[in-house]
């Protein structure tokens, strides 16, 4: 018997090489790419895209469902009495959420955002600690299985108030990756547990445990942000976890000078541990062009939208990749390819994605939108947008079109 197959064939899409081709979808993959044909009248099963161009679907790397008041009422945001202070922060943040809207319904909300703009990859981390125990896991895991048909999730348990000094906190983690958290998290070992080893051992102590992954938030700055990144690429290193191991933020790495830059970039490029930036406004972020020149994998995300942390955020990861470009000082179209590929392939590469791409063979997951070429996709960041989820339509012009659970 004969097995059956689902099958659409996509017209004149405008590919990355400035070529124009006809697309076939089996069973949700590339099956076929071809110049196009010209074909007239269209045949059953075919969509037209008329010369849009057709960029692989965008990798949201680093984002918080559970802290988001997205569509939630508006809070104001509360400046730190001295500065940037993690600890003040996560005060404020405690505090907002006794207020606001059930977590599921502004999960919801900020997904469909990312969704509706043409991310169908996320790694979310996912507060744990001893105020707030396993309930954000498991509320946010429940939001992954109704979604799972439209997007793709990978969950950290992220220790927002530390590890070691929050009592509990390490015996919550391992528990929040038993209930089906993809990887381990960390934060700021130094500044915020004042123990970068006993941190560092229940990390990658849990990683091993379970197989999983490891995502560290780093803000701390200078050496002693820089001796962190380090340590992490020692243990990445010792542990034979090359490619599972990635630093966000690592506001450190925008601090040192460019002979230190590029000693610790060969060190992190050979340890294979990813660089997350967002390019936040105010404070120093990892040079893209000289981590990438090195070997690095530098990956991007939204992470903070419109919550404690600061007002921005449009869960738009092109739009981010126009903000990367325009900070990093990117001109050149090769600069600004360079700026898409961080929040495309390069954020497969850090999540480790299965068949990632415009090529046969790969998952048909992909955003078709006005532009001549990736440079001007970038610098125009288009709006109007057709998100397909292998090969079926699940969001048009930045509504999420296809049902979920």
């Amino acid at each position: 018997m004969d097995c059956i197959v689902n099958r659409t064939h996509f017209l004149n899409a405008r590919l990355a090489d400035g070529t124009v081709a006809d697309l076939t979808v089996s069973d949700g993959r590339f099956s076929a790419i071809a110049p196009a044909a010209n074909t007239t009248p269209p045949l059953a099963g075919t969509i037209d895209l008329a010369g849009q161009f057709v960029l692989p679907a965008f990798v949201e790397g680093h984002i918080h469902l559970d802290t988001s008041f997205y569509g939630d009422a508006w809070r104001p945001h509360i400046p730190c009495t001295n500065g940037f202070d993690v600890r003040e922060r996560v005060a404020f943040q405690m505090r907002n959420l006794e207020q606001a809207a059930p977590m599921e319904e502004r999960a919801r909300n900020q997904l469909e955002l990312c969704v509706g703009n043409g991310s169908l990859a996320m790694r979310s981390h996912v507060m744990v600690d001893a105020a707030v125990g396993l309930k954000h896991v498991e509320t946010i895991l429940g939001v992954r299985e109704k979604y799972r048909d439209l997007i793709d999730i990978q969950l950290v348990a992220f220790p927002q108030s530390g590890i070691l000094s929050s009592p509990g906190a390490a015996e919550l983690l391992d528990e929040a990756l038993k209930l089906g958290c993809d990887l381990i998290g960390g934060l700021d070992p130094a500044s915020f547990d004042r123990d970068v080893k006993g941190h560092l051992d229940v990390v990658f102590g849990l990683a091993e445990k379970h197989g999983a992954g490891v995502d560290i938030h780093l803000h701390d700055r200078g050496s002693l942000g820089l001796f962190e990144i380090e340590e992490i690429v020692t243990r990445a290193t010792a542990s034979g976890m090359e490619g599972k191991v990635a630093v966000s933020h690592a506001y450190a790495l925008g601090d040192i000078s460019a002979d230190g830059l590029d000693r610790v970039g060969e060190r992190i490029a050979a340890a294979g541990v990813a660089i997350m930036t967002n390019a936040p406004g105010d404070h120093p972020f990892p040079p893209v062009a000289a981590l990438r020149k090195a070997g690095v994998t530098v990956f991007a995300g939204s992470d903070n939208i419109r919550d404690s942390w600061w007002p921005y955020g449009d869960g738009d990861m092109l739009n981010r990749a126009n903000m990367i470009g325009y900070r990093s000082g990117f001109y050149e179209d090769w600069e600004l390819e360079a700026a898409c590929d961080v929040v495309s392939h390069a954020g497969a590469k850090a999540l480790g994605l299965e068949g990632y791409g415009i090529a046969v063979g790969a998952r048909a997951d992909f955003v078709a939108l006005s532009a001549a070429h990736i440079p001007e996709a970038v610098v125009a960041v288009p709006k109007e947008r057709t998100i397909y989820h292998a090969g079926r339509e699940v969001a048009r012009g930045g509504k999420v079109s296809a049902r979920c659970n």
